[in-house]
């Protein structure tokens, strides 16, 4: 059964400034719950909050099985939403949003 999913909400998700910083400290593999906590000042249950949309839908994997919550990218996962063509406008549009937050 393919995975059920609101494109735009992971979009919202991945521009998310804190969950955008949190996926590039993952593009070089997987990183501790910890470290991403401390990385952008905020709990480690706050980490899992933010990321929780993306955890759900296998854009992200959970992985505690030694005892220490860690979080990994499926990559090819969000490299597809991105670039899926549904997406493109989205995208833009997501990113043009964000730009207008930082400037």
């Amino acid at each position: 059964m393919p995975d059920s999913f609101d494109r735009e909400k992971v979009v919202e998700c991945m521009f998310d400034s804190i969950t955008a910083s949190i996926l590039a400290a993952l593009e070089d593999g997987e990183k501790e719950c910890s470290f991403l906590a401390e990385q952008e000042s905020i709990s480690e249950s706050e980490v899992l909050v933010r990321l929780s949309y993306l955890i759900k839908h296998g854009f992200l994997i959970h992985n505690t099985d030694d005892g220490t919550c860690k979080i990994s990218a499926n990559s090819q996962k969000l490299t597809s939403i991105v670039e899926d063509s549904e997406n493109f406008d989205g995208t833009i549009s997501g990113l043009e949003k964000m730009d207008s937050y930082l400037n």
